[in-house]
């Protein structure tokens, strides 16, 4: 059966492209996906597949119900954009000013879409149920993975796959890692109450930027000596505010940044360390402050047995030539609530640009993928849903025997 699914993936490639331009030129926003959520539910509909619209808010989820018996298997695929200036010069371009799908979801979708309309026709193959979540709003916290879950999204699914096109690894690379795989992405914001005054007269002053530099400075000692060296934590300012006159001294100061980490006791000593560092730092110079952390997504942590199976059932897929464990990444992704309700695995495609040996990093204004690895990724999914449901049968019947 896999051998018919993948020829009749390979006939259906051009849609899939096509399918993935058109999204990248008609990107939308976290939490105002509209019309890309019509686009999603009018192709599941023009196919006859049941689909329910507006789940968890602009969520769309697609059921196809096998012939046989069997588990319920879930693919996820995200499709909102981000607030970024399109500055490739492709016939794809985005055509929304400042906007642009900058981290591969309109690949995630079409993938996901195609590998639907493939099972769909094949469903009196089927040995179980497939659920497909296209998810709104990954990139803005608090995401639209845990209000489809409280939706009911997850109901009856055994178990969770989910991918994400890789654009710094090559076409044909699958990396997996058991447990932790991309890290608890949280906020913090530090308001600075100083004493603003002449930059002619310190002495009267309580100067919110030199206060601010001390806090940014001691930061960077929470991750050196504060958190155990055998676990991966980043503490980051990205953005430092206090915008006065040259011969002013400013009467505050606001830091934002990101705290990331995999371990939950490290995610929660780094929250109390950093208001340690600002308190104590205001205190030395008889200055107040306001502090706020804000939890982002939980790290990803994939199930050890759908892992390993996933890593298994990858080496075998047609396009794949290299199946390795991935780093650990320190960027976040809310399919982590998923694996949190129901066992999974979550995994990288290799989607890097032919010819280009360093390519744009993802949220980059010209960001760009190897359209192959819409392929792979669907041959590869293709092979995890089908080869599980097998498997589960197989199992099933071993027990009944």
């Amino acid at each position: 059966m896999l051998d018919h699914l993948y020829n009749e993936l390979d006939l259906h490639f051009s849609e899939m492209v096509n399918i993935r331009r058109y999204l990248h030129m008609h990107p939308e926003l976290s939490f105002q996906e509209v019309m890309t959520a019509k686009y999603i539910a009018d192709y599941y509909k023009n196919l006859g597949i049941d689909v329910r619209e507006n789940v968890g808010g602009n969520g769309v989820v697609a059921t196809i119900k096998g012939a046989s018996p069997g588990p319920t298997v879930a693919l996820r695929a995200d499709f909102d954009a981000l607030p970024i200036q399109d500055e490739k010069e492709v016939e794809y371009k985005s055509t929304v000013p400042g906007v642009m799908h900058a981290c591969g979801h309109d690949g995630h979708t079409a993938t996901l879409l195609v590998l639907a309309k493939i099972l769909f026709q094949n469903r009196e193959q089927l040995k179980g149920n497939i659920v497909l979540i296209h998810q709104h709003a990954e990139e803005y916290a608090p995401g639209g993975a845990l209000p489809m879950i409280q939706d009911g999204c997850l109901d009856g699914v055994d178990v969770i796959f989910g991918t994400h096109l890789w654009a710094t690894e090559p076409v044909g690379k699958i990396q997996y890692r058991v447990g932790p795989i991309m890290a608890a992405a949280d906020r913090f914001e530090i308001n600075i109450l100083g004493k603003g005054g002449h930059g002619a007269q310190p002495h009267k002053t309580k100067d919110a930027i030199l206060i601010g530099s001390q806090v940014v400075t001691s930061l960077q000692q929470i991750v050196s000596r504060k958190i155990d060296p055998v676990h991966s934590a980043v503490v980051t300012v990205g953005s430092f505010m206090a915008e006065n006159a040259f011969n002013i001294i400013a009467n505050s100061a606001t830091l934002i940044g990101t705290a990331r980490s995999f371990d939950e006791d490290v995610r929660q000593q780094i929250e109390y360390e950093i208001e340690k560092v600002v308190k104590g730092t205001c205190l030395m110079n008889e200055a107040d402050y306001r502090y706020d952390f804000f939890r982002g997504y939980p790290a990803v942590v994939n199930h050890e047995e759908e892992t390993d199976f996933l890593k298994e059932v990858a080496g075998k897929v047609p396009g794949v030539h290299e199946v390795e464990e991935s780093p650990l990444q320190m960027g976040g992704e809310d399919f982590s609530y998923y694996l949190q309700h129901v066992k999974g695995t979550f995994f990288f495609t290799g989607a890097r640009p032919l010819q280009t040996e360093h390519a744009y990093s993802h949220h980059h204004p010209k960001f760009d993928i190897d359209e192959k690895a819409l392929l792979v990724a669907a041959k590869t999914l293709c092979t995890a849903v089908i080869q599980y449901q097998s498997n589960f049968r197989q199992e099933s019947l071993a027990k009944t025997n």
